[in-house]
């Protein structure tokens, strides 16, 4: 037998949800064994640390003021609008739906009557002292409604519901967070971004003045600032909102409009061209230049064209004197002088964080730069394999282990970065990613010989195995599709192939073999060969921007 077969073996004999501990009443295991998710490998830590994964997401899973919601985890009691509610439960909307839906009502329902939403819910109760709120929530809901209407009725209650208090949020937020009147959203304290303890914010306070989101300390120089991340977050609220009113039978045209001149209000306020950063605006007009993740943020918010993204993979992202550390992305460029890396505390002074991870796929998926995302993942999965547990922060130099356990973020990257890289992934636009990029070339000892997974879309059982040539795919148990590591192979909602990428930094020939035909191909990093019924009819090349010394 070879490895494939044997971690195809292995996938088969598994129970994940036995292993992970996940009784039938918890709110995860209905889901989870309908979507039939399960992971093998052979060798390497990354089989027990995804089952270990599993086991601590559903401890972050439990009743909230009387609904099963996610819980940030951690020293974090509750769910937070920047993460739990938003890129978490948009992570876990392809695991446990149910409890994304949840999740999000708990903010809808515990909105003020003025239109704020809670920038936290806990057991205690809602709390508004700040807005703190970073990714597009409108996102989440709309990718949910498509997800879950792929498998049944759309929830359109549930839509109606969310684009309300979307929508009262939006109002509360131009009528309180503009004072200025430059049609961006200015930051009143520390934790309206999240970023504690960052030089963004030294001197700033943590909370909004006397504990009212609408209120800045008067006393304090330089409030309030116009912040890049949070106009980037209303502009892409704006534009997922625009999506949800068509779908509503509204018109779509005042959110498109209120989008745009968010956008423009950004980059007339916050962008200089000359970096190709982000920076806040000081009341003097003058720019806070910090180099932070901000630039991740608003890029992440689906903000700026390919060019723009270009010049900040080279000069920025991919660059290991800024952002680019063995771990994954900083929280401050490294060569500023304000760059601390420890990461023994809740910090966004350097070291890297897991909220940043799970972020930026949408920056990197939104112009098809792929490539340089699966080589990111590959040094922190090394690392991750090895760890004790799931924290909040990574040392920058070594991927080592930091601050707090049990966090949630950290438990969805893993199971998120594993089906992008080599797993079977649906899309709420109804397409099926097989990617097969095997972690078999990891650093730490924790490579594995072969990997498999599986997952049920559709109601068809899928199957994939790779080790460090060849990936199967195997559909209701037959084989369906073959072809080399370093490809991710796309199908549409009717299981018709429609492009195969490049996902290894390196040019991958070989032959795409199915049912019906065999298709020689040679993709390199980020390449894209687009396919009709079986006939390649295009080829795309965004480019691809290896890391910078």
């Amino acid at each position: 037998m070879t490895a494939i077969d044997d971690a195809l073996a292995r996938l088969r004999a598994s129970d994940p949800l036995s292993r992970a501990g996940i009784a039938a009443g918890h709110p995860l295991h209905d889901d989870l064994e309908r979507r039939g998710v399960a992971f093998a490998a052979i060798g390497g830590g990354l089989e027990e640390r995804w089952h270990r994964a599993l086991t601590e997401l559903a401890d972050c899973v439990h009743p909230m003021l009387g609904a099963p919601a996610l819980h940030e985890g951690g020293v974090y009691h509750g769910a937070w609008l920047e993460s739990t509610a938003t890129i978490s439960a948009e992570l876990l909307d392809r695991f446990a739906p149910s409890v994304t839906r949840t999740t999000h009502l708990l903010f809808a329902e515990h909105q003020r009557t003025d239109g704020l939403l809670p920038y936290k819910v806990t057991d205690t109760g809602p709390a508004y002292s700040q807005i703190q709120t970073v990714t597009p929530l409108a996102r989440g809901v709309w990718n949910h409604y498509l997800l879950t209407a792929a498998d049944g009725e759309p929830d359109r209650d549930y839509l109606a519901r969310m684009y309300g208090a979307m929508a009262r949020n939006d109002a509360w937020l131009a009528e309180h967070r503009d004072t200025r009147r430059t049609g961006a959203v200015e930051a009143f304290c520390t934790f309206d971004t999240g970023h504690d303890l960052s030089p963004r914010f030294w001197h700033i306070p943590d909370r909004c003045f006397e504990g009212d989101a609408a209120r800045y300390d008067a006393e304090v120089p330089r409030l309030p600032f116009v912040a890049p991340d949070l106009t980037a977050n209303v502009a892409a609220q704006r534009s997922y909102l625009a999506l949800i009113a068509t779908e509503l039978g509204e018109g779509s045209e005042p959110w498109h409009a209120k989008a745009e001149a968010s956008r423009t209000a950004l980059f007339a306020q916050c962008f200089d061209e000359s970096d190709g950063l982000f920076y806040d605006r000081l009341p003097d007009g003058s720019h806070l230049r910090l180099n932070s993740d901000v630039l991740l943020r608003v890029l992440a918010c689906e903000i700026g064209d390919d060019s723009i993204f270009a010049q900040a993979l080279e000069r920025h992202l991919m660059n290991t004197r800024r952002f680019l550390s063995q771990a994954g992305f900083t929280s401050i460029a490294m060569d500023d002088p304000r760059f601390d890396g420890d990461h023994t505390r809740n910090s966004w002074a350097g070291p890297v964080n897991f909220l940043t991870l799970v972020r930026a796929a949408h920056a990197f998926e939104a112009h098809d730069r792929v490539a340089e995302l699966a080589l990111v993942h590959r040094s922190v999965l090394g690392a991750v394999a090895e760890h004790d547990r799931f924290p909040q922060c990574l040392d920058p130099w070594s991927g080592d282990a930091g601050y707090t356990e049990k966090y949630s973020p950290a438990m969805l990257w893993l199971l998120d970065a594993l089906e992008r890289d080599c797993g079977i992934l649906p899309r709420p636009d109804g397409e099926v990613w097989f990617s097969g990029l095997a972690p078999t070339r990891l650093e730490h000892g924790q490579s594995a010989l072969a990997v498999a997974a599986a997952r049920v879309v559709r109601g068809i059982r899928y199957e994939l195995a790779a080790d460090d040539t060849t990936v199967c795919v195997y559909r209701d148990g037959d084989v369906w599709l073959e072809f080399p590591r370093g490809w991710r192979v796309v199908a549409d909602s009717a299981g018709a192939l429609t492009r195969v990428v490049g996902l290894s930094p390196a040019a991958v020939a070989g032959d795409l073999r199915t049912d019906a035909a065999n298709l020689a191909l040679s993709p390199g990093p980020n390449d894209a060969a687009v396919l009709d019924s079986g006939r390649l009819v295009e080829r795309v090349s965004p480019g691809f921007t290896p890391p910078q010394y």
